[in-house]
């Protein structure tokens, strides 16, 4: 008797094709997700043309769109790595679909993984699109890349460790609630559109060690003033990132 040839070849996929496989199916699912692109690309898109154009906000010496360009990219990498992430966990957590992928052949560490880069593809289209926005605009930017990437990453990991922490913590119509509040309130208060110089100093000292604070002011230093590496934004964001991502992986709670 002979041994049959199957194809596909029974058992699990290779490790890395299982974690493209899954990365590619969460960024299908964002970017078909209407609340997710609002929240993601149109919000930021409308905010850097409104306040680009139209004097509402003193934004100090030069071209408006050189000061909010930096804030709205450091908004949009909250809205997906904080705000949207946070909401999407807590759902997939409610609804059994984090418990159902555990008992898959795909280890949790390698799905938080795809996780992880699907944010970051979707941070990299947000970025290309705000800054082709930026340069119709008329945006000037200037400043070192190498600075500008370890920035968006450290941001990135701040706000992912922040937003699995409240997803895997938290109910997820409270998640919902009070994600939405944060981005509203960071929004406001993060030095994305309003320089942080127009709150009373204590308000703005405290407000500084934000971790949108730390970035927004960190990419405004590098792509407006021209700074080689902001040092002290960076330590505050790895602050961040080591207690958002620590505290994810000491409490999450999958089911």
């Amino acid at each position: 008797m002979s041994t049959g040839t199957y194809a596909p070849k029974p058992g699990a996929a290779p490790l890395a094709r299982m974690i493209g496989a899954q990365a590619a199916l969460e960024t299908r699912m964002l970017l078909r997700n209407g609340e997710q692109l609002l929240l993601t690309v149109i919000i930021p898109s409308l905010l850097l043309v409104l306040f680009s154009t139209v004097d509402i906000v003193d934004t100090g010496d030069g071209k408006a769109v050189d000061f909010l360009a930096p804030g709205v990219l450091a908004l949009a990498v909250m809205s997906t790595a904080f705000t949207g992430q946070a909401i999407a966990t807590g759902f997939e957590r409610r609804y059994g679909v984090l418990k159902r992928l555990g008992a898959s052949p795909l280890p949790r560490w390698a799905l938080m993984t795809a996780k992880t880069l699907s944010v970051l593809v979707t941070e990299v289209l947000q970025i290309v699109l705000l800054t082709v926005i930026a340069f119709a605009l008329g945006w000037s930017p200037q400043g070192n890349p190498v600075a500008v990437l370890l920035l968006l990453v450290l941001g990135t990991a701040a706000f992912s460790g922040l937003g699995l922490l409240m997803a895997g913590t938290l109910k997820a119509e409270v998640t919902l609630a009070a994600a939405n509040l944060v981005f509203l309130l960071l929004l406001v208060g993060g030095g994305v559109i309003v320089p942080l110089d127009k709150f009373p100093d204590a308000v703005a000292s405290v407000l500084g060690l934000l971790p949108i604070s730390a970035l927004s002011d960190g990419l405004r230093e590098v792509l407006q003033h021209g700074a080689s590496v902001p040092w002290g934004d960076l330590g505050i964001l790895a602050g961040w990132a080591v207690l958002g991502l620590g505290a994810a992986a000491k409490f999450f709670r999958w089911e």
